[in-house]
């Protein structure tokens, strides 16, 4: 079964459900699939649909510590229970090693050396594990890898 269609059937489980919370955290990832096709003029896969669900993750994140730093821990609560609905179509993720391992790799198949390669490798380790590992962990990890 495709994401896609996972997606659409959970939202039907939803609906039946009258889980409203988690009812309106699909809805709007299914919206943000439908610009994305419309915007693009393209038919979604499962690796853009899982590249669009970690962007929504992440602006769900941003906003929570916004939230949190305003003293609304009722918004923050409610941004971190959408990071729980939408974190469910995500593949499996890589531990802090796999990423270095893989990291590693990468900077020696590019022969890169020193931080003034990190665009060029950060460029492959994105098409490579995209999905697969939080971004921000992947950036540091090609940084202590550049390190000279």
């Amino acid at each position: 079964m495709s994401l896609q269609q996972r997606i659409s059937d959970d939202m039907k489980t939803a609906m039946r459900a009258k889980d409203a919370e988690r009812l309106g955290t699909i809805r709007m990832l299914m919206a943000a699939m439908k610009q994305k096709e419309v915007d693009e003029r393209v038919t979604l896969d499962d690796g853009m649909i899982v590249g669009i669900v970690d962007k929504l993750i992440k602006q769900r994140k941003d906003a929570a510590q916004q939230y949190e730093a305003g003293n609304r821990q009722d918004l923050a609560d409610k941004e971190k229970s959408e990071i729980v609905v939408l974190e469910a179509y995500l593949p499996q993720r890589l531990s802090a090693d796999e990423v270095n391992a893989a990291v590693k790799a990468i900077v020696v198949e590019l022969g890169a050396s020193g931080p003034g390669d990190m665009g060029k490798v950060m460029g492959v380790v994105k098409q490579r594990l995209a999905g697969q590992a939080d971004m921000g962990l992947v950036s540091a990890a090609v940084k202590t890898a550049l390190a000279p």
